[in-house]
């Protein structure tokens, strides 16, 4: 592939999280983010001060056709992606979408159809595999050092959900889905479990709301089977909370069992493992409390900007994603059901 360095990004949204995704494109010397859209530009100019954005643009199509980027940063509600990916794709411009990928399977496979047909990259901003306790942990695992990973089970408690004015703060469209806690953050913990775990078989979940203010549910239990025999357990409360000072730093407590040993991370990182029989170890590796989640965000854009460059596959491409999406769809349909659901 030929391109001109620094690639030319433009970026459209201004909300909570784009702020985390702009300042890590700052550290990517390979990018530059040339304009920013957003339909309200006093919270566009205030990222644009902070993070060296030239030109604002109250229209994102005009943006488009104005800037001609190398590549666009799609940071708005999952509404809005179907159209502006069509439209990007359309005039070759490649893309990195923010998750929920689309509101519906059929919108988001639609979606990744729109970009293969285009011959254009595509990759879902899914940061939470690049967490860098989770890629410490796959090293772990192809090392083989406590053997097949035979099942996992991660508790979630953010404790941001309970109150009456509940994501008014930080992501007050949250209140208003349908559906909430596997279709904002479970998603993250079926591609993360995916990553260790390889292809779900068999879903099984119950869900339910508590905070009556909200439209979705907010608290769950997920069991997921996989091709390999192994099982994985997301026990997830936005409700009730953590005793944890940063309850949305690991997004909760993990342990994974495994023929030889067992590893476990507590909510500040904290991983140790212990193989049978022997007492446990504290495992050492490097990780910041920086930007979001151990500095995920840098690392996902990252390997974006590698793949990109080198023309290799992103981890979470179009196609892969949709198999995350389907279990998603799949724990919706046993949570209605009451019923397993195998795929």
């Amino acid at each position: 592939m030929n391109v001109t360095l620094p690639l030319k990004g433009v970026a459209i949204g201004a909300g909570y999280f784009s702020r985390f995704q702009y300042e890590a494109w700052t550290r990517i010397p390979e990018v530059r983010i040339a304009a920013i859209c957003d339909r309200t530009e006093s919270k566009a100019r205030d990222m644009m001060a902070a993070f060296g954005i030239d030109r604002y643009y109250g229209d994102w199509r005009e943006m488009v056709e104005r800037e001609k980027p190398d590549f666009a940063d799609i940071i708005t509600p999952p509404d809005t992606h179907e159209e502006m990916c069509r439209f990007l794709a359309e005039r070759g411009v490649h893309i990195v979408c923010q998750k929920p990928l689309a509101p519906t399977l059929a919108a988001g496979h639609r979606i990744v159809e729109h970009a293969k047909a285009a011959g254009i990259r595509f990759m879902v901003h899914e940061n939470f595999r690049w967490q860098p306790w989770y890629r410490k942990i796959k090293s772990i695992q192809q090392a083989g050092d406590i053997g097949d990973f035979t099942h996992i089970y991660f508790r979630t408690r953010t404790g941001d959900g309970w109150p009456e004015n509940a994501y008014l703060d930080r992501q007050p469209f949250f209140r208003d889905y349908p559906r909430l806690l596997i279709y904002e953050t479970g998603v993250h913990f079926v591609d993360t479990f995916r990553f260790l775990l390889g292809e779900v078989v068999e879903v099984y979940a119950h869900l339910r709301r508590l905070n009556p203010v909200i439209r979705g549910e907010d608290t769950g239990q997920v069991f997921l089977r996989f091709e390999s025999g192994a099982t994985a357990i997301w026990d997830a409360n936005r409700y009730n909370e953590s005793e944890s000072t940063s309850p949305r730093y690991t997004f909760g407590e993990l342990r994974i069992d495994a023929m030889q040993g067992h590893l476990t991370m507590d909510t500040e990182s904290v991983m140790r493992m212990k193989a049978l029989g022997q007492p446990g170890v504290e495992i050492d590796y490097e990780r910041r409390n920086v930007n979001f989640g151990g500095d995920c965000v840098y690392a996902t854009q990252r390997h974006f900007v590698d793949s990109f460059l080198a023309g290799t596959e992103f981890e979470s491409g179009g196609n892969d994603y949709l198999r995350t999406l389907r279990v998603v769809e799949a724990i919706y349909e046993s949570a209605t059901t009451g019923q397993s659901v195998r795929r």
